[in-house]
């Protein structure tokens, strides 16, 4: 009798799941790179820097707040922003206490807060010069002052 061998062609079981999970790693690496260097949206905001803490337990980035406010009297907005640049973080940190204005790029869809805790990254940092000008509203003006008859002549 003679003895079947089957020769194999093409992949074999773990072949083809090598080649799925290699295919899911470039796709996933794709795609955190386009939301890492794709920005949503993009602008300025600006405020005073209430903290900002480096943050994370394997993954350390700069988590902060700022609040907004928009009229003097009004409860402040808080705005929530994540730093990745060090020397950004250091910018905000020299700037604490000052009013600030902040440009951010929002990024959508990132996995794990690896890369932030928000999706807000802030990309610069500018101190905003508190202006010596005159006030909004306008000043009060003085009472109009009325002529009168001028000063007397002495009696003789």
């Amino acid at each position: 009798m003679r003895s079947m061998h089957s020769k194999q062609t093409g992949f074999s079981v773990i072949g083809w799941l090598v080649i799925v999970v290699i295919l899911a790693g470039a796709l996933f690496a794709a795609y955190l790179w386009l939301m890492l260097n794709w920005a949503y949206s993009d602008g300025e905001r600006a405020g005073w820097v209430q903290k900002l803490s480096r943050k994370g337990y394997l993954c350390k980035t700069w988590e902060g707040e700022m609040a907004m406010v928009s009229l003097p009297g009004s409860v402040p907005e808080k705005f929530m922003f994540t730093v990745r640049d060090e020397k950004v973080a250091q910018q905000i940190n020299d700037a604490m206490g000052r009013r600030v204005s902040l440009y951010y790029e929002e990024h959508i869809g990132l996995p794990s807060s690896c890369f932030g805790d928000t999706g807000h990254f802030i990309k610069g940092v500018r101190v905003i010069e508190e202006s010596l000008g005159p006030p909004l509203s306008a000043p009060a003006q003085p009472a109009p002052t009325v002529p009168g008859p001028g000063p007397q002549a002495p009696k003789q």
